[in-house]
């Protein structure tokens, strides 16, 4: 046993769920196993989007982020199903539980995958049987089936769960870098956009090892501090550790929609904007955070996307002033091209705790119009309690639904 747990190592799992969403919709529906499925989010709409796909469907070509249309007519037989968040998160909190059972050592880091740090779990069996243990018991007992990569540390364990789908066990050692992961492309490597690896090819950087071998002041030129960190996760150095406190860390919270049709209809954009704004209120109200940067995301019915984000001199947290920011922004840039899909993020997040308001003339005459409102406030809550409103406002946030946000990832512990 003590050749699996190193003296001064550790031993991390990365655990991933096989195409989640879709696996979920056949444990809840056994009448769609075995058929070409895809999970979209207008699958009446042949402009609709492919959230993900079975890998019945994956052998037709029905790929992420395709248009239903195009799947549709690569796999005629193809299965499109609306996406049930609420089901999925309900699947992804029960994973991590039978997770934590074995370690309490988890970072969540999506719906569907997360790292265990088993260093420790000795006495409950080897990183092999472990990792055969959790596997079956996912697949017992919520019908899903995923992947596992072993490794001495976070990028080795998620370059191996990838490397065997579905319901894979895969073991990567640095001993093994050579035979098994550096003869794999570039692109293939985790943390490697489709940007990125074109600038390394352009250097003749083609696959994982020929980017460890590489010279590392080139790389430093090319790409940044980021290039030393990619030579440095291709020679299977990565010092992070597992972080159960790292799901509670957010940089931004945004939300974005692919419309049904392509539009260039002020009025349908603003509307779009207006509901996807409410949308980021609702969870930096329920997150108690102030945004100071505002970004939005257009792309065009030819799939070109920009990013246009501006620096705010005051903290913001409502739908209005969310909603100003990213109208200016898409008046500023817009091309006039329809638009296939809009998001908004909020950026540069405070907790509310932490900022010491500073009332311009704006704010100012905002709170003294609300000075009543106040006053009203501290009397009920004297009457009735301080949680009076906290209550109300938690009531209205609970129907708080995207794929993107993380903030029920420790629903687990609960």
């Amino acid at each position: 046993m003590t050749k699996w747990y190193p003296k001064n190592g550790r031993v991390i799992f990365h655990v991933d769920m096989n195409s989640f969403y879709a696996s979920v919709e056949m444990a809840y529906d056994p009448s769609l196993k075995g058929k070409p499925l895809a999970i979209a989010g207008n699958p009446e709409e042949r402009r609709g989007i492919v959230v993900t796909s079975s890998y019945e469907a994956r052998k037709y070509g029905v790929k992420t982020t395709m248009p239903v249309g195009e799947a549709r007519r690569l796999c005629p037989s193809l299965i499109v199903r609306r996406p049930n968040f609420e089901r999925y998160r309900a699947a992804s909190k029960e994973m991590f539980k039978i997770l934590s059972e074995v370690t309490e050592i988890i970072q969540p880091v999506s719906i569907d995958e997360g790292y265990m740090d088993i260093t420790d779990c000795h006495e409950k069996g080897s990183p092999p049987e472990l990792a055969q243990y959790i596997q079956n018991r996912i697949h017992d007992e919520l019908d899903l089936p995923c992947s596992i990569g072993i490794a001495p540390n976070k990028f080795l364990a998620k370059m191996a769960s990838d490397m065997k789908k579905p319901m894979g066990i895969t073991i990567l050692r640095k001993r093994d870098l050579r035979e098994k992961l550096w003869v794999l492309p570039i692109e293939e490597m985790y943390g490697v956009g489709e940007k990125t690896a074109e600038k390394l090819r352009k250097i003749k950087i083609n696959t994982i090892g020929s980017l460890a071998e590489h010279p590392v002041f080139e790389l430093k030129q090319l790409l940044g501090i980021n290039g030393e960190r990619l030579r440095n996760r291709a020679n299977g150095i990565d010092n992070r550790p597992v972080d159960p406190e790292a799901v509670h860390e957010f940089k931004s919270i945004g939300t974005s929609t692919t419309l049904a049709e392509d539009t260039s209809d002020d009025n349908e954009i603003r509307q779009v904007f207006n509901r996807l704004c409410a949308k980021v209120e609702a969870r930096m109200k329920n997150k108690k955070v102030f945004a100071r940067n505002v970004q939005i995301t257009i792309r065009y019915y030819d799939r070109q996307t920009i990013t246009r984000s501006r620096q705010l001199t005051d903290y913001i947290n409502t739908r209005e002033n969310l909603f100003r920011m990213a109208l200016q922004l898409f008046d500023e840039h817009w091309n006039q091209s329809p638009v296939r899909l809009l998001g908004i993020t909020a950026q540069d997040l405070a907790e509310q705790t932490e900022i010491s308001q500073q009332l311009n003339l704006f704010s100012y005459e905002e709170h003294a119009r609300k000075e009543k409102l106040y006053k009203a406030v501290d009397d009920l809550s004297e009457k009735f309690g301080p949680e009076t409103f906290k209550k109300l406002a938690d009531k209205a946030d609970t129907n708080i639904t995207t794929s993107f946000q993380k903030d029920f990832l420790d629903d687990y512990r609960k």
